[in-house]
């Protein structure tokens, strides 16, 4: 029998991980609980990932991917309604739909793992480089401020829903940002003339 494929062990270890989120705060994981969980020697684990910060990183990493991947394709979709309303919506949903494993990865880059803080900081330069890009596409609004605004608000969505505060609607505040922002945009494209 062969023996199985990097990319399997892998897949083992961040479906043990994911898992065991789900029951325990990633600061009480260990690798070697996470080499349990998943049937591998920590030897087989420690060959793979040398710290959990990996290990969270590459699982946000992958979600994160997707989601620049789906982006993509819907702004470039032709028969979807891409209008800057829509791109916001867009971005906030889908920034705020797996709050876990985002607030675990800030949590581990917080508290002293400088890689996994390298590699974040990263994805956020270059989710703002896409996202403004976008916006500018459609908007006499500064890309770049917009962008921000809309990457903090959605880590401020994160954070609200990680701690369980039942007096923030997100799906209300989403809806009123938007509706605040078509006002901005409007006021913001009549006083400043088109360069398109």
């Amino acid at each position: 029998m062969a023996a199985p494929r990097k990319e399997s062990i892998k897949e083992l270890i961040l479906k043990a991980t994911r898992s065991l989120l789900k029951t325990h705060a990633p600061s009480v994981i260990s690798l070697a609980d996470i080499a349990s969980e998943a049937g591998i020697s920590k030897g087989t684990l420690y060959y793979h990932y040398k710290t959990k910060g990996e290990i969270f990183f590459d699982l946000a990493n992958r979600y994160l991917t997707e989601q620049w991947s789906d982006f993509i394709n819907w702004t470039e979709n032709k028969e979807k309604d891409t209008s800057l309303r829509r791109l916001v919506r867009y971005v906030l949903e889908r920034n705020v739909a797996s709050p876990e494993i985002r607030m675990h990865i800030f949590a581990e880059a917080e508290f002293g793992d400088e890689a996994l803080r390298q590699k974040l900081i990263h994805r956020y330069e270059d989710f703002e480089a896409l996202i403004s890009s976008k916006i500018a596409e459609r908007t006499n609004i500064p890309a770049d401020f917009l962008t921000w605004l809309i990457l903090l608000v959605s880590d401020g969505i994160i954070l609200q829903s990680a701690i369980g505060n039942t007096r923030f609607d997100s799906e209300a505040f989403i809806e009123q940002g938007v509706e605040m922002l078509l006002k901005f945009q409007n006021c913001f494209d009549v006083a400043a003339p088109s360069s398109k």
